[in-house]
């Protein structure tokens, strides 16, 4: 770093960054990735990252991408929740980082639920 316009653009970017992980209000959706140990264990992180990635890609303003404890169900990990203003939370189980690129296109973009990656098709 060199200049102030690099630093600059150094703020900029982890802003933003910043808020794609909190809440941007309460017409947004949230996409919430269970983030203890089993799912650590489990690949969480590559999917947490791969979420974050997505959105920014796609510059969608009114998505969160958050991280939370164990969700509960151990052997289904990586797990998901997608909370949408008007619409039943949705569980996504045994992500990975290929699957939550086409959850974004699907669900979050599109409005339709990747019903073969929900807990109800894979326990």
């Amino acid at each position: 770093m060199k200049t102030l316009e690099e630093l600059k653009a150094i703020r900029e970017k982890t802003l933003a960054n910043i808020q794609l992980r909190t809440e941007t209000g309460e017409d947004s959706v949230r996409i919430v990735v269970g983030m203890a140990t089993c799912g650590i264990a489990a690949g969480a992180r590559p999917v947490l990252a791969a979420f974050v990635e997505e959105v920014a890609k796609r510059k969608l303003a009114n998505v969160s991408v958050t991280q939370t404890g164990c969700i509960g169900v151990c052997r289904l990990e990586p797990i998901v929740e997608v909370f949408a203003p008007g619409e039943e939370k949705v569980t996504y189980v045994k992500m990975t980082p290929e699957k939550a690129g086409r959850v974004i296109a699907e669900h979050i973009v599109n409005k339709q639920v990747v019903s073969e990656y929900t807990i109800g098709m894979n326990q």
